[in-house]
């Protein structure tokens, strides 16, 4: 049947008033922010405290950002969770960490409401939120905001930073790195960093390189379309790595210790009005040994360790401002809200004396002054995984008592930067209403314009928990809004309430005077105790840095408080309280797979991160490598796990089968097999047969008797007198057929890669192993 013509101008019957010459293309809007809509920076340092940065009173220099604060405003009473997943949760929710199930590090979660580290989908982030309103949205640098088994590769990804309204992700997902072998995730897949230590490569500049690049792909398409950027650096945590060049620049500068530090800082902080006229410097703390105290040696290495850091504070602000000069170079700088904030106080995680290995802190392991000083050369280099002292922790979070991990204000009060030319009046001006980092996403929202959303991919939206300081932005003397905030963190608790604060310190005021280590458990009775006993109040009002106990004279005020504290931890999934340290570490939790006894690993494939892989820590167990051989030989790695804080690395080199068990940098373990391993296709397997029991409170793995064999003859063994008890590497996972990050041992510079052909390598920890019925036999004889 011919198709039938229509003269134009035709009415189709059943298509009232259309005619098909009058027709229109129906092009779906495109997604556009509002016009003029500045650009959002998060700048988060980590483990920095209120007393190290330049513009906070501190003789470090950090220009770059002290002309931030030159150029807006700096708050002075700004408030964080004491520690890094908690605090991140908040920035970028406006929810209370417990509401976001990150009472904890994410290596830290228990199964509780407000403990299992699964941030709820009704509790969205930033951005998510802007993502909808036309933002470009970018994660670079530290994470740490997935639960610690689902960062492998088997995922699941919708709690990695695209699954949580990141276009584009740059960084490590884990809580710290190594600064020059750093474990790089690119979106969601590993990568290699793109240099080496010895071409000059550095994290801090990786990390602003890429911030740069992926502002300039989009600017160069869409140049009206704002950006949100979350940009993280791994410093200031340790490892404490930095160019010696950078650290040399300090020298002589802290050999007056740590009183004199507190002393000049405390003094320029009310120089600045940052620390009212009136207030006192906090006490010297019981834990941290007097300067004059300290002998030669440790003084040497003390400020050796100080050194390092602040070039590592000043090298991070240099990065950071060839972000900011980007910024300004391609005009976007004066409509950029920038927010700076650190994550938690200044670090004790060197513990009294610092440490030339941060890993010995989490395996329970202590510190030789001897050992340190013999490394006094190399700290801040690739060798090292460095933290300097408590005396530093203490001066760095000046004025205030204590350190991260702690709910005093030295744990919990950090600096604050705010920074938006186009729309803030005020510079260079000091704020002192108090503020909480769950307050930056309602103040974001009010300056942007935007309301919270109700609902974000179908996911019915909690209530933000935080509340906007907007109204402080150019205007210093109105009142905050924010009246009451409670705090826990692994048991240590306090609650800020109209200018007061009670706090219940765990496991006390200090070590000394509790008598208790960091992680002591608190029982159902001891926690009657410490309500009835152990909670002290402060008027900051008039006593901004907690020194005066006034809870005798105030009995019905810290009863009132302590009463709030309890009801909002109520409100919030506070309960129970977990104070636990280190030891949470070694929870069971769910994991991707079920649980086996056998595990298979490819060449080729990413690393696979330590909460998703086999643990072989205090049992028996063996690696058996399915290799082929070439005519002309083969060298490389097999299977390795961890670098140079800790770990073990099974490889072929020379000919020969090795393997090295690092013990947590203090000791390396090294089998060798008695002949070369043959060309053509073998079985080369190590063994490790436990010979005692572990003593983990004193940082002692299960000594044991490790052997080789290829093709299950025996070709080398070794008595190993101790092992690493409970975390291999800090920052490397497995990886099969090469190394990926710092070496295990220096025997080898990664990757190592394998030259011959690995089919598989299998890990078994079932316990069984080889039987050598030979020997067994022989010994029956020689019985008789």
């Amino acid at each position: 049947m011919p198709l039938k013509e229509y003269k134009s101008g035709t009415t189709f019957p059943g298509v009232i008033g259309r005619t098909f010459d009058k027709s229109e293309p129906a092009w779906p809007e495109p997604l556009r922010a509002k016009e003029g809509a500045p650009n959002v920076l998060f700048i988060v340092l980590d483990d920095t405290g209120f007393g190290q940065l330049g513009c906070y009173g501190s003789p470090i220099q950090t220009p770059n950002l002290e002309s931030l604060a030159a150029e807006g405003l700096i708050y002075s009473n700004m408030h964080t969770t004491a520690l890094c997943s908690p605090s991140r949760s908040c920035i970028l929710t406006g929810r209370n960490h417990h509401s976001n199930n990150m009472a904890c590090i994410t290596e830290g979660s228990t199964g509780y409401p407000g403990y299992n580290g699964y941030i709820p989908f009704e509790n969205g982030f930033l951005s998510e939120i802007l993502l909808e309103h036309g933002y470009n949205t970018y994660a670079i640098g530290k994470w740490h905001l997935t639960p610690a088994d689902q960062i492998s590769a088997a995922g699941p990804y919708d709690r990695w930073p695209l699954g949580r309204g990141f276009e584009c992700f740059y960084g490590f997902l884990g809580g710290e790195t190594h600064q020059y072998y750093p474990e790089l995730t690119y979106d969601n897949h590993s990568v290699n960093p793109p240099k080496t230590p010895e071409e000059g490569y550095t994290l801090n500049e990786d990390l602003a390189d890429r911030a740069i690049q992926f502002i300039a792909d989009a600017k160069q398409v869409a140049p009206n379309k704002p950006f949100f950027m979350y940009f993280c650096t791994g410093a200031m945590h340790a490892p404490h790595h930095v160019p010696k060049e950078w650290a040399d620049k300090y020298k002589g500068k802290f050999d007056d210790g740590w009183e004199a530090y507190r002393e000049k800082t405390f003094a320029q902080q009310k120089e600045l009005g940052i620390v009212p006229k009136d207030a006192k410097l906090s006490r010297h703390d019981p834990d941290v040994k007097p300067w004059e105290e300290c002998s030669p040696e440790e003084k040497k290495l003390y400020a050796r360790m100080m050194e390092v850091f602040a070039g590592f504070l000043e090298h991070t602000d240099y990065h950071i401002g060839r972000l900011l000069q980007f910024l300004k170079d391609i005009g976007e700088f004066e409509n950029t809200l920038i927010m700076v904030i650190s994550d938690n106080g200044a670090s004790s995680e060197g513990g009294s004396a610092g440490s030339v290995n941060e890993n010995l802190f989490f395996n329970n392991v202590p510190e030789s002054l001897e050992e340190n000083l013999s490394l006094l050369d190399k700290l801040g280099g690739p060798e090292t995984f460095n933290h300097y002292a408590w005396g530093w922790t203490f001066a760095g979070n000046t004025p205030f008592r204590r350190w991260k991990r702690e709910t005093y204000r030295g744990g919990v009060s950090d600096p604050f930067i705010v920074h938006w030319p186009r729309g803030i009046k005020a510079r260079g001006e000091v704020r002192n209403q108090y503020a909480h980092v769950i307050d930056m996403i309602p103040t974001v929202l009010d300056c942007l314009g935007i309301e919270p959303p109700t609902a974000i991919k179908g996911v019915t939206q909690s209530p933000i928990e935080g509340i906007s300081f907007a109204h402080t932005l150019d205007n210093a003397s109105v009142p905050t809004r924010h009246h009451t905030q409670y705090f826990e963190m692994m048991g240590h608790r306090s609650l800020y309430h109209d200018s007061w604060r009670a706090v219940c310190p765990w496991p006390g005021p200090s070590f000394t005077e509790a008598g208790k280590p960091f992680g002591e458990p608190i029982t159902a009775e001891k926690l009657t105790d410490l309500d009835a006993k152990g909670w002290e109040l402060y008027n900051v009002q008039k006593d901004w840095t907690e020194n005066e106990n006034v809870a005798a004279e105030n009995r019905p005020k810290l009863i009132e408080m302590i009463a709030t504290w309890y009801a909002e931890a109520g409100k919030y999934n506070v309960l129970p309280i977990d104070a636990r340290g280190v030891l949470r570490l070694a929870d069971e939790r769910p994991q991707i797979a079920a649980d086996r006894t056998n595990y298979v690993y490819y060449p080729g494939t990413q690393p696979v991160p330590a909460n998703a892989t086999v643990n072989v820590l205090n049992r028996a167990h063996s690696i058996t490598a399915d290799v082929e051989i070439p005519p002309e030989g083969a060298e490389g790695i097999l299977l390795a796990h961890g670098g140079i804080d800790a770990g073990y690395s099974f490889y072929i080199k020379g000919g020969k089968l090795h393997w090295v068990h690092n013990y947590v940098a203090k000791a390396l373990y090294h089998v060798e097999s008695g002949e070369n391993v043959p060309e053509g296709r073998h079985q080369l397997r190590f063994e490790f047969e436990v010979t005692g029991k572990p003593d983990v409170a004193n940082g002692k793995g299960t000594p044991g008797k490790a052997q080789l064999y290829i093709d299950g003859k025996l070709v080398g063994q070794a008595e190993i007198p101790v092992t690493t008890p409970l975390i291999l590497g800090l920052t490397s996972g497995i990886t099969c057929g090469s190394a990926h990050g710092s070496p295990v041992t220096p025997d080898y510079e990664p990757p190592f890669e394998f030259t011959g052909k690995i089919y598989s390598v299998n890990v078994d920890v079932s316990g069984k192993l080889i039987e050598d019925k030979e020997a067994e036999t022989r010994m029956v004889m020689a019985r008789q």
